[in-house]
């Protein structure tokens, strides 16, 4: 397909000004007096734009108005794409868009199916330093409004913070959320939601699936866990709402997800089916809370999950394809009249009871507005197109949701600006004081469970030589990792001589006994732990780093249950997630450099008795008071 979205620069040219919402109109619609079409005007620096107030509905119905069927259709598509630059990715990037889009670039996916947004993926190679993504950003923007009628895109991805990020150093990484339920603080999840906010903007990213809005009762879910803020809904709502006026406030679009809520979970939708037995009287008080708390917080879009819950539908059918759950309640009895976007429709999930043809046309007929991230999006495109074209969708139907997500877009502002600046980029992302408050936040979660003996604060006097040793679980995007390392790099910054011993999280016999004989050589043992089990060879490294002696410091880097397993340990330390401000917190509050102050947001159940709590939501102690 012909490239016709580029002035040969690729798309790191600066563009030029647009005035989107007029160039709707056609090549020959008359602008502002003098003015040429948004697609006509030469490149040059952005200048700065004063908001023009909001887009009136009847200016948006006009534009419905006068776009196809197809472009209608494209609008209600998020779709991932492979490369760094929207003309020109690299060859390997190139070949694997043609093999499972059809298209060799962003350009040309636009161009071909009008797509009405795109995600950004660390994996897919969309992320690499914040200039190039505001430059991918700006030249998928371009390739979009040089269509007839073109419209500007919404760009999204997943930066939860704490275990999901895709967008990593430089920019400003922030503890995920149930560290933030540590910290219990709804400013704090504000402040996290407005620097996020104002660096994804930055960098041309309008839309962000966060925050996560499910209730995590269930210490077994494989699927959200820490990507919690906790166990109590009234919290969790609050700090929801919280992170949500952040987000908006920086005019990111912030998205709750997942509706009607996946914290009871013992199975991942990503490659299963669950099934959520709660009574409808449960869901109220539970699952529902933080919806209703985002949606009275305005919460731009929300998103569906791959699972059934038959106390509200009981056909069997995923929440995503339910009318009875997105079209009965969250519309009808929540009220909710924004944008709602599907999970990934490559999920296992939503593929279990339907075909790849069906799943998106479904997904309008219950409610949907955005289809993110199809298998196969000529599958998917062609379908939805079809089932207009016989008479199963009308229509109208395509028009009430190209409506919401056009009043999105106008509401963000990208019909008057749709570009990054470069010169935001400099002055927003990764900023001294955007590290700092990370820094700050961070020192609010970190939790001390356990601290036998007065055992921390470390002493640098009579442990100085610390072996850190442990779990060192794959980095999240653009963190320093492995998190042994960084936590014995910040150790040894703050007056100790620390050294990092990666065991992995199944240690293999010879690995213990190599982290045994080294703790032989030390003061004190740190050792990082990653959701111990009952039977797990970390649960068996602990135990004999314990018979050496020497005083063992466990830091659950994950979920915090792994103190149930660990009796023996003379102190205990939760950071949620193994990220750098998450792990350099915890050197800190294990140096005495800071108090710990973070309090359980999930209850602990004792191992040999799940029915007990070991550790109630709350629980957690301070040095002053230890």
């Amino acid at each position: 397909m012909p490239d016709t979205s580029t002035d040969g620069k690729g798309n790191t040219a600066r563009p030029s000004r647009r005035t989107v919402l007029a160039a709707t109109a056609g090549a020959g619609a008359a602008l502002a007096a003098g003015a040429l079409p948004a697609h006509a005007r030469p490149a040059g620096p952005i200048s700065p734009v004063s908001p023009a107030g909001p887009i009136r509905d009847a200016r948006l119905r006009a534009i419905v108005a006068r776009m196809t069927l197809e472009e209608k259709v494209g609008q209600l598509f998020v779709m991932r794409v492979y490369g760094h630059s929207a003309t020109a990715p690299d060859q390997a990037d190139i070949d694997a868009n043609l093999k499972e889009i059809g298209v060799r670039t962003a350009a040309e996916l636009v161009a071909r199916y009008r797509v009405g947004g795109i995600i950004y993926f660390a994996w897919a190679h969309n992320t690499r330093t914040p200039h190039q993504i505001a430059d991918l950003s700006n030249g998928i923007q371009r390739a979009s409004l040089a269509q007839p009628r073109g419209l500007p895109v919404l760009i999204t991805t997943d930066q939860e913070h704490g275990i999901v990020c895709r967008v990593g150093r430089p920019a400003t990484l922030l503890p995920g959320a149930m560290a933030i339920g540590a910290g219990g603080s709804p400013a704090d999840a504000r402040t996290l939601g407005r620097i996020s906010g104002a660096e994804l903007r930055a960098m041309g990213v309008n839309q962000d699936y966060s925050p996560d809005a499910d209730v995590n009762v269930n210490p077994a879910n494989p699927v959200i866990g820490v990507r919690s803020f906790g166990a109590d809904p009234d919290t969790v709502a609050a700090l929801v709402a919280a992170e949500v006026t952040g987000y908006q406030a920086s005019r990111v679009a912030a998205t709750a997800k997942h509706f009607p809520g996946h914290g009871d979970t013992a199975v991942d939708s990503h490659t299963g089916f669950p099934v959520i037995t709660h009574s409808r009287a449960l869901w109220e008080k539970l699952d529902a809370v933080p919806f209703r708390a985002a949606i009275r917080a305005g919460v731009d879009s929300i998103m569906t999950a791959h699972l059934q819950f038959p106390a509200l539908d009981d056909s069997g059918d995923p929440a995503t394809l339910s009318r009875p759950v997105l079209t009965g309640i969250l519309r009808g009895e929540l009220g909710y009249d924004g944008v709602v976007v599907t999970d990934s429709l490559g999920m296992q999930g939503v593929r279990t009871k339907y075909g790849d043809d069906r799943v998106p046309v479904l997904a309008l007929k219950a409610g949907v507005d955005q289809l993110l991230n199809p298998p196969d999006l000529d599958l998917a495109w062609n379908s939805v197109l079809t089932a207009v074209r016989t008479g199963e969708l009308s229509e109208e139907r395509l028009d009430t949701s190209v409506l919401r997500i056009l009043r999105l877009k106008a509401k963000l502002g990208l019909f008057d600006r749709p570009y990054a600046d470069p010169a935001d980029v400099d002055r927003t992302v990764g900023t001294r004081a955007h590290l700092a408050a990370a820094d700050r936040i961070a020192e609010r979660t970190t939790t001390l469970l356990v601290n036998a003996r007065h055992t921390l604060p470390l002493s640098r006097r009579t442990h100085r030589r610390i072996l850190v040793a442990g779990a060192d679980p794959a980095s999240p995007s653009g963190t320093d990792g492995p998190p042994t390392r960084v936590l014995a790099a910040a150790l040894t910054g703050l007056g100790f001589t620390a050294t990092d011993l990666s065991t992995g999280t199944a240690p293999s016999a010879a690995t213990i006994d190599r982290a045994v004989a080294a703790a032989g050589e030390a003061d004190a043992v740190v050792v990082c732990t990653y959701n111990v089990t009952a039977g797990s060879a970390q649960k068996t490294l602990v135990e004999r780093l314990v018979a050496t002696g020497r005083p063992v410091v466990a830091l659950a880097v994950r979920n915090p249950y792994d103190v149930a397993h660990l009796p023996t340990v003379s102190a205990f330390l939760a950071s949620y997630s193994w990220t750098d401000v998450e792990v350099r917190a915890a050197a800190r509050v294990i140096a005495g450099r800071v108090d710990p102050r973070g309090r359980l947001p999930v209850p602990v159940q004792r191992a040999d008795d799940p029915a007990r709590v070991l550790y109630p939501i709350g629980y957690g102690l301070t040095y002053r008071h230890a």
